[in-house]
């Protein structure tokens, strides 16, 4: 199996490290001067990874679409709809798209599979891996379960028992719908975390996870997916590495923000989710 990892980030970095010691055939691209990409380059590791020999990293975009038949992209949501016009200018015949990041189009509202379906990529060669888990627990050794799903059952089999491990158990998901929206509202949980923490009202986070999760069912449901997407792993399944985790970059930096009471703080945080 070959994959190209399109982002070198913290996310992008672990998914090529990770999917490496599974024994693929891994690249791994970033765009050169940025400081990902030249932190790996120069120093063969990052705060997170240590970059394994064995993967090919390289700033030369076309190389890495042709090198391999699995593109997984993990670039900030909000730069999915430019990145992919710069992809199609390829042959992008065969490919299979995986989506590791979570959010929803600020401008349009659409999900990010929606966006790759709009530019003529083939819904069914389409796939979003969403649910609970940090760097810096899974390079300790911890274990998480993750899901992976799509707009076709045999290419979620396919990926979830290709890439599950004693490290991350993949689960076989059945709307992508709510995997999508689950996971991107996950984040927004985490915020109204981070303030109930820097406020002092933390014992609300209980009422928030009740709350949260069933108007984000809603949501989902209005949005034409299944309600119950939101009580798996792609959401509530999620909260606990979102909500309480000393690693949640969400609620940190909100819970920050208001123990200084900078509005500014939180606003900028705000902004952050946007890109």
């Amino acid at each position: 199996m070959k994959i190209s990892v399109l982002g070198c980030g913290r996310w992008g970095s672990f998914i090529a490290w990770y999917l490496c010691n599974k024994g693929y055939d891994v690249a791994n691209w970033g765009i050169e001067g940025s400081y990902p990409y030249e932190v790996l380059k120069n120093e063969g590791k990052n705060e997170y990874v240590e970059l394994d020999k064995r993967i090919d990293l390289t700033s030369d975009l076309e190389y890495a679409v042709n090198k391999s038949d699995i593109l997984i992209i993990s670039i900030p949501s909000q730069e999915v709809r430019g990145f992919v016009k710069r992809l199609i200018a390829y042959d992008l015949t065969n490919k299979t798209f995986l989506l590791c990041m979570k959010g929803i189009e600020v401008e349009t509202g659409k999900r990010l599979s929606e966006i790759l379906i709009e530019h003529g990529i083939d819904k069914n060669k389409i796939a979003v891996w969403v649910g609970p888990g940090h760097i810096q627990a899974f390079t300790q050794g911890q274990p998480s379960c993750m899901v992976i799903d799509s707009y076709s059952k045999e290419l979620t089999t396919y990926l979830a028992d290709n890439f599950r491990s004693n490290l991350i158990r993949f689960y076989y998901g059945d709307d992508i719908i709510g995997s999508e929206i689950g996971a991107a509202a996950k984040n927004v949980m985490g915020i109204a975390a981070g303030m109930l923490d820097g406020s002092g009202y933390s014992t609300l986070k209980g009422a928030l996870m009740a709350r949260g999760a069933r108007e984000v069912a809603r949501l989902i449901k209005v949005m034409g997916g299944n309600e119950m997407s939101a009580y798996g792993l792609c959401h509530l399944g999620d909260y606990e590495a979102t909500l309480f985790s000393q690693f949640s970059h969400n609620r940190v930096l909100a819970n920050n923000s208001l123990k200084k009471k900078s509005l500014v703080n939180l606003q900028k945080v705000l902004q952050q989710q946007k890109q």
